[in-house]
């Protein structure tokens, strides 16, 4: 059976023009005490408004993947990148030891609606980098490969086992969720609303599958799902800044009391 998590309604953060919401796949596994379902600390669903500056800060451990279906969010960063994160464009930050940067909307900016995905390495103090560039074309009703663990071939890789996948349905539609034997599948609705295993899942709602089962996700409006494919054994460091940072660990705490 399917666990299913509703929308959160308890902002994490709530400062000038930005605001993000947590949630917590590993809540949603039984008998599980970490908020995380292994390497997949953290889903952020993040808002800024047209002309938000979040100023300049420090990311350790994360590695933060930051997809926008559709506006734009603007980075810049002290190594003299200034990049654009749009529907086009996907960014990884692999904080490793040690990134800074800032993040901001202008003021002709649309409202800006994303996730900020943090994953747990699998070691601690990894060299920081940043990728950045063009994701492949989205086909309707075809699951498209997001993100990876380095090596797997993915165009954007993450240093942990999690595979990010997204598909863009029309209302009627019918799709497998991505699945490995042993490993088990997060999925969140962006928007619309889909039916799994006689469950209804609408927009911020998010589902833990059973390990490696073949779910089919029933499109009964146009809608954008993500799914996570995640080794949950896998060798993880804690200490991210955002995916185990106090915050997060305190909503976490109040989530579950």
């Amino acid at each position: 059976m399917i666990e299913k998590a509703e929308r959160t309604t308890e902002d994490a953060i709530d400062s000038d023009g930005f605001v993000a919401r947590a949630y917590f796949p590993g809540h949603l596994k039984r008998g599980h005490s970490d908020h995380g379902l292994g390497p997949l600390a953290t889903i952020m669903e993040s808002f800024l408004a047209p002309g938000t500056h979040i100023k300049l800060h420090e990311h350790v451990q994360d590695e933060i993947v930051s997809w926008v279906p559709a506006g734009v969010m603007r980075h810049d960063d002290p190594q003299g990148e200034h990049l654009t994160v749009d529907a086009d464009h996907l960014m990884v930050m692999n904080a490793g030891r040690g990134f800074q940067h800032e993040e901001r909307t202008r003021t002709d900016d649309p409202p800006l609606r994303m996730l900020q995905i943090f994953v747990r390495p699998h070691a601690a103090d990894l060299e920081p980098q940043i990728q950045h560039g063009r994701q492949p074309e989205p086909d309707i009703n075809v699951w498209r490969h997001v993100f990876g663990p380095s090596g797997g071939g993915a165009r954007f890789t993450v240093r942990n086992a999690v595979h990010c996948h997204d598909i863009r349905m029309g209302s009627g539609d019918i799709a497998v969720l991505p699945a490995r034997p042993g490993w088990q599948t997060y999925f969140f609705v962006f928007s619309g609303r889909v039916e799994a295993d006689e469950q209804t899942f609408g927009e911020a709602e998010s589902g833990l599958c059973p390990d490696g089962a073949e779910v089919r996700l029933h499109a009964t409006a146009a809608s954008l799902v993500v799914a996570f494919v995640v080794d949950p054994a896998a060798p993880i460091c804690r200490g991210g800044t955002v995916g185990d940072g106090e915050t997060v660990q305190r909503m976490a705490a109040g989530a579950r009391s």
